[in-house]
């Protein structure tokens, strides 16, 4: 299953790529399931993120290494791939790409990600899709907040 959503956020590029960090990642975890952050590395290629999912009733660890880095004038592109994946995924591939869009960039997540049946693809899209979408003010949010902090720049 692949979906794409992009999110417009009122920061310069050069802000938005200095903070994509790992406070933004804490900052855009879903509600549910909670997550803790138990280890980030950074976004560079070999970089590892780990991340503690809790469902209540059990806690699941995603662990994600960062296999590939570039960055230009007018965009930044990074990609995590699943290496230890909750029960319900047996694929994850997440590319995060920032765009210089004037004084604002546009933040594009594309993720590619397979659950162990395809009947179970269709059943999760709904859920995964949600949680990416809902990074969308998340995001806004962040970056908003981090440039009025800068004093507007």
């Amino acid at each position: 299953m692949y979906f794409e959503i992009v999110t417009e956020v009122k920061a310069n590029f050069e802000t938005v790529v200095a903070n994509f960090d790992q406070r933004l990642l804490t900052k855009v975890s879903p509600s549910f399931p909670p997550a803790r952050l138990l280890r980030y590395d950074g976004n560079m290629p070999g970089n590892e993120v780990h991340v503690e999912l809790n469902f209540l009733l059990f806690r699941q660890v995603w662990k994600s290494k960062i296999i590939s880095f570039q960055k230009n004038e007018e965009d930044m592109v990074f990609v995590d791939e699943g290496t230890e994946l909750p029960f319900f995924l047996s694929y994850w591939h997440h590319e995060h790409r920032v765009e210089r869009k004037g004084q604002s960039s546009l933040i594009r997540d594309k993720v590619t990600f397979r659950t162990p049946l395809v009947i179970t693809d269709y059943l999760m899209f709904p859920a995964m899709y949600l949680q990416f979408w809902s990074r969308k003010a998340k995001y806004r949010r962040y970056f908003r907040n981090l440039v009025f902090s800068e004093g507007g720049k």
